[in-house]
């Protein structure tokens, strides 16, 4: 028996599947039958960021892994993307409009107060992990103007007085 070997692939792809959701791991296997199996690598890390919330650095490195892929790609699509979040994001997303027709309305006035009272920057997460706060280009309300998103909830013509009314509601939820 050779305990000096280097192959220790069995081990490998065991820690690799442990760190992805099994259904994760099951779409991975699937791909490996196409013959462009790293054409799927979007929708693998869709896939974890929709299970997990973000892209760990262990689950890059399992995707990696488990589709063949250098570490070193995976984390230059991973990166690329804005829509992947590379760390944990809060219980809710506050996405702040500052297209055009928001920004002529407000928009970085609110964006402003909003930072002010959750005392976080955009791309930031409060420290009770409630809030994370995002700022998009545009999120296709622009008759609503200014508008911000929080998680599937648009609110519009937000004012400045409204920020804190709009965070306490989802604040008083979050306690229920």
């Amino acid at each position: 028996m050779n305990t000096c070997g280097t192959d220790n692939w069995a081990e490998v792809e065991a820690r690799s599947k442990g760190a992805l959701p099994p259904e994760v791991v099951d779409f991975i296997e699937q791909c490996q039958s196409d013959p462009q199996a790293a054409s799927n690598l979007i929708a693998v890390l869709h896939m974890v960021q929709e299970r997990l919330g973000y892209l760990g650095q262990e689950q890059l490195d399992a995707v990696a892994q488990l589709m063949h892929i250098p570490a070193a790609k995976v984390s230059g699509v991973a990166t690329f993307y804005h829509y992947f979040r590379l760390r944990p994001c809060g219980r809710h997303i506050i996405r702040v409009c500052l297209g055009t027709a928001c920004y002529v309305k407000g928009a970085d006035r609110v964006a402003q107060r909003l930072k002010e009272e959750l005392g976080i920057d955009f791309g930031e997460t409060t420290t009770d992990g409630l809030f994370s706060l995002e700022a998009s280009r545009c999120l296709g309300t622009c008759g609503l103007a200014p508008v911000i998103m929080v998680d599937e909830d648009v609110h519009g013509q937000v004012t400045l007085d409204q920020v804190p009314v709009i965070l306490d509601r989802y604040i008083r939820n979050a306690r229920e």
